[in-house]
């Protein structure tokens, strides 16, 4: 059986790297988590899944209150993006994680708005699971939108960035 300890600490590495579930599995245990604001926390561990999932909720009740602004922020902007977006080429996230704009706190972003980039201009980061990613332009042009904030939560095909091709 999976101690408590262990199971609070993947908990909260799941907020902070804002994963919505986690699955786990060695020979000996198997454990999946999930959170989110559409899903009811869960967690199972064996056949122990009832006695820990009340655990689980407790540390996750803030996320689940921020991931539906996320959401409707997101759907806000989408029916105006259309019109205004005709001849932009966005720049999308290969990846769940967390966007960051510049390569440490105190340095000046990647890229801004007016910046001229080429195929393998480096326009942000996106950190899962500890691991930092250099997200390249793959395009040529002016960044005409920058469309995430640093340090946002990213989803898998999210766009992050909007350019204009030269």
């Amino acid at each position: 059986m999976i101690d408590i300890r262990k199971l609070k600490e993947l908990v909260r590495l799941m907020v902070e790297n804002d994963l919505s579930e986690l699955d786990l599995q060695d020979q000996q245990e198997t454990v999946t988590i999930k959170r989110g604001a559409t899903a009811v926390p869960v967690a199972r561990v064996g056949s122990a899944a009832g006695a820990i999932a009340g655990e689980v909720g407790a540390d996750d009740g803030k996320p689940e209150v921020e991931a539906p602004v996320t959401a409707a922020a997101g759907s806000a902007s989408a029916p105006a993006a259309p019109a205004s977006t005709a001849g932009l080429i966005p720049i999308v996230s290969p990846m769940v994680g967390t966007a960051y704009l510049t390569p440490n706190p105190d340095s000046p972003s990647f890229v801004q708005v007016g910046a001229s980039i080429g195929p393998e201009s480096t326009v942000c980061l996106i950190e899962a699971m500890k691991v930092f990613s250099e997200i390249k332009a793959e395009t040529s042009g002016v960044i005409e939108r920058v469309l995430v904030t640093n340090g946002q939560a990213v989803q898998y095909g999210q766009q992050l960035f909007l350019v204009r091709p030269v």
